[in-house]
């Protein structure tokens, strides 16, 4: 029997309760089970909450670390509740079941401390932006040391640029925050060219972008050479 597409559950120590996709019906009670129930696989059968005794839990959703953390630490009895994404081929964590007495005590420390927690958060946050902006200028300080000749508040626009949080670009990468120098090479080149070129009219006017940067390659390779001496 297919639980939800997948006959095994992921690898895990926890007790593994799936949140189905399919309808079914419990392996002993009969009662049927629908889209988005609980259901515990014992020995390749199916059962529902009541008779796989975890029945007595109450479910808590994914999304407050702290909470699920106490919740379980306080629950004697506790379960993993997963889902399989047919779109990703996994299985991923949706929440737990706890006793109800153990998500009680667990909510009352949360509520009693939420202060501490969000300040603790605030500043955990602050520090990252901190060493975010020190690493921004330690990427702008690195394009000056190769390209003496770069302007200053342009080295400081390609570090901001290349740097920003979340965007894939060339600054986020392994190989950059080790001021790897082809990396720095990559964000001038990228800056000089959509900067001190035509390239992106060529892009604008339908221009294929391998046509556009051939078409433009002199002109940056002359901004880097001249970048390149002080």
């Amino acid at each position: 029997m297919e639980v939800t597409g997948q006959s095994k559950a992921p690898p895990t120590e926890d007790v593994v309760v799936f949140s189905i996709l399919n309808p079914s019906t419990c392996s002993e009670c009969r009662a049927e089970l629908s889209k988005g129930d609980f259901l515990r696989m014992e020995k390749e059968k199916p059962l529902c909450l009541d008779c796989a005794d975890l029945g007595h839990l109450v479910y808590l959703p994914r999304g407050d670390t702290a909470l699920t953390r106490r919740s379980r630490k306080y629950s004697a009895l506790s379960a993993v509740v997963v889902r399989f994404s047919r779109s990703r081929r996994r299985y991923e964590r949706q929440g737990v079941l706890v006793e109800p007495a153990a998500l009680d005590r667990a909510e009352k420390e949360c509520l009693s401390d939420e202060e501490r927690r969000r300040a603790a958060r605030a500043r955990a946050a602050l520090d990252r932006e901190r060493a975010d902006m020190q690493y921004v200028a330690q990427f702008a300080e690195q394009i000056r040391s190769r390209y003496p000749g770069c302007p200053p508040r342009e080295a400081g626009e390609i570090a901001r640029h290349a740097c920003e949080k979340y965007s894939g670009r060339v600054g986020r990468s392994a190989r950059a925050k080790l001021f790897d120098a082809p990396a720095i090479e990559l964000a001038v080149q990228a800056h000089v060219r959509h900067r001190h070129t035509e390239y992106d009219r060529l892009l604008a006017q339908g221009c294929d972008r391998s046509e556009a940067r051939a078409a433009v390659a002199r002109p940056v390779a002359k901004v880097m050479e001249r970048w390149s001496k002080a």
